[in-house]
C-alpha cells in the first residue's frame, strides 16, 4: 500500500489550451510508494492533467508540488531532471531504430557511460524483451512489446514519479494483463505511479488510491477499492455525471463549481 508520506499536491490547478480551462480548481494529493489512477469520461481532463506534471501544459492559476518543488513553470527537462518521467498515450519508440537504442535515448541526461551501461544492465533484468530483441528494429515489435519498451526506457533515469497516460490503448486482453503486471512490477520495484487509464475497474483494482475527474473538477476520490466500487461509478462511464444527492460510502465527493 502506499506510504502516507505525500509525494505530489496538485493545489488549485486551473489549465487548458487557448481559450479556456480543461482543468478547474483540481486539487489532490498522490502518496509517495504507490499507484494512484487517474480516472473520468472523455474530455474530462486527464490527458491535460498529466501534462501539467510533466510541463508540456502551463497551468493559469495553482500549484503542483512535487517533494517540495514547485512544478508550475518549469521545463519539461528540468522537470526530468527532478525524477519525473512520463510514457506518453502514443507510441513514440523510433521505428527504424534498434530496441537497444531506443532504451539507451532514455539515460539523454546521463553522461557517465558506465551508470548507462549499468542501467541497461538492470532495465534488461526487468524486461526481458530487451535483451532478447535488442538489435531487431523498434518498429518490428507488436504495439503491446512496444509499450513494454517504452516503460523500460523510462526507467533508464531511475525516476521516482513515473507518469504513464493511456498504457493499455490499443492492446489485446493478454498483452494488457502483462501491462499491468508490469506497472504493479515497477512499483514494487521502488517508483511511485501517477496512471490515466481508459480500463478503469483494472487500473483501480491494482491501485492504492483513486481519483475521478468530471468536466475538469475532481468529484471524487479515495482508495482504489472505494473509488471502483462507488455506487455510480458505472454511470460515470456511460457518459453519465455523478449525482451530487448521493454520496459514497467512504470517498469522498467535491462539489462541481459549474454554474448550472
Amino acid at each position: 500500500m502506499a506510504e502516507s508520506t505525500t509525494f505530489v499536491t496538485f493545489s488549485g490547478v486551473f489549465a487548458g489550451y487557448g481559450g479556456g480551462d480543461v482543468l478547474k480548481d483540481v486539487t489532490f494529493e498522490v502518496p509517495k510508494g504507490g499507484v494512484t489512477t487517474i480516472v473520468g469520461p472523455n474530455g474530462s481532463g486527464k490527458s491535460t492533467l498529466l501534462k501539467t506534471v510533466s510541463g508540456l501544459v502551463r497551468p493559469r492559476l495553482g500549484t503542483i508540488t512535487f517533494k517540495e518543488h514547485n512544478l508550475v513553470g518549469m521545463s519539461p527537462r528540468e522537470i526530468l531532471r527532478l525524477g519525473v518521467v512520463q510514457v506518453p498515450q502514443n507510441h513514440s519508440l523510433f521505428r527504424e531504430m534498434s530496441v537497444e537504442e531506443n532504451v539507451e535515448l532514455g539515460a539523454f541526461l546521463v553522461k557517465d557511460k558506465k551508470v548507462i551501461k549499468s542501467r541497461l544492465d538492470g532495465v534488461k533484468a526487468m524486461f526481458p524483451i530487451v535483451a532478447e530483441r535488442a538489435k531487431d528494429k523498434a518498429g518490428s515489435l507488436s504495439g503491446g512489446q512496444q509499450r513494454l519498451v517504452e516503460f523500460a526506457r523510462c526507467l533508464m533515469l531511475e525516476p521516482e514519479l513515473v507518469v504513464l497516460d493511456e498504457p493499455s490503448m490499443g492492446l489485446d486482453p493478454k498483452t494488457l494483463r502483462s501491462m499491468f503486471a508490469t506497472v504493479k512490477l515497477m512499483n514494487q520495484a521502488g517508483r511511485t505511479v501517477l496512471l490515466v487509464e481508459q480500463n478503469a475497474r483494472q487500473a483501480l483494482k491494482l491501485s492504492d488510491y483513486g481519483v475521478v475527474l468530471e468536466n475538469g473538477h475532481v468529484r471524487l476520490m479515495g482508495s482504489g477499492h472505494e473509488v471502483l466500487n462507488h455506487p455510480e461509478i458505472g454511470t460515470l462511464y456511460l457518459g453519465g455525471a455523478i449525482s451530487d444527492d448521493v454520496a459514497p460510502p467512504a470517498a469522498s465527493t467535491t462539489e462541481s463549481e459549474d454554474p448550472s
